[in-house]
């Protein structure tokens, strides 16, 4: 409980503003809006040590070389949306962590409600299918066996 509460102290009090754990101080730019623009790009890349921790946040060594990266061409003068096509040309498209919705990926968002579709059509062909196939009237027959076996 004691361990509960000394992790809820340190959440509340610690300032908003705080860089994260992971960034070593050496790896901190100097000019304030550049580290801005660094953290806001590294938030939204995938640690590929890690998987699903962006690389802001991670303490693998990969992830360093990748904020250091960033860091780099950000410094070089390279836009936000330049970084980020270098750093996927160089590691793939998995290393964003929000995938683009374009190309093969939008066959990949959209395989899924086009499954569901697909099960509910089938479901109500099937339902259908086996309302439209049941006759509750019996034969004559039938009925007379039934009666024999139900008069026993």
């Amino acid at each position: 409980m004691k361990h509960l509460i000394l992790a809820l102290m340190l959440i509340v009090l610690t300032p908003v503003g705080t860089p994260a754990w992971a960034v070593q101080p050496d790896e901190v730019l100097t000019d304030p809006a550049l580290e801005q623009r660094a953290r806001q790009i590294s938030k939204g890349l995938r640690c590929l040590v890690c998987r699903n921790e962006n690389i802001d946040d991670s303490n693998a060594d990969l992830a360093r070389d990748l904020r250091l990266l960033v860091r780099e061409r950000l410094v070089a003068g390279d836009t936000d949306d330049d970084v980020v096509e270098y750093v996927v040309e160089r590691y793939g498209e998995y290393v964003l962590l929000t995938p683009r919705g374009g190309g093969t990926n939008l066959l990949l968002w959209g395989a899924g409600p086009a499954m569901l579709l697909l099960g509910l059509f089938i479901g109500v062909l099937f339902l259908r299918g086996r309302a439209r196939g049941s006759d509750d009237t019996l034969t004559a027959e039938e009925e007379a066996q039934l009666k024999e076996i139900l008069d026993r």
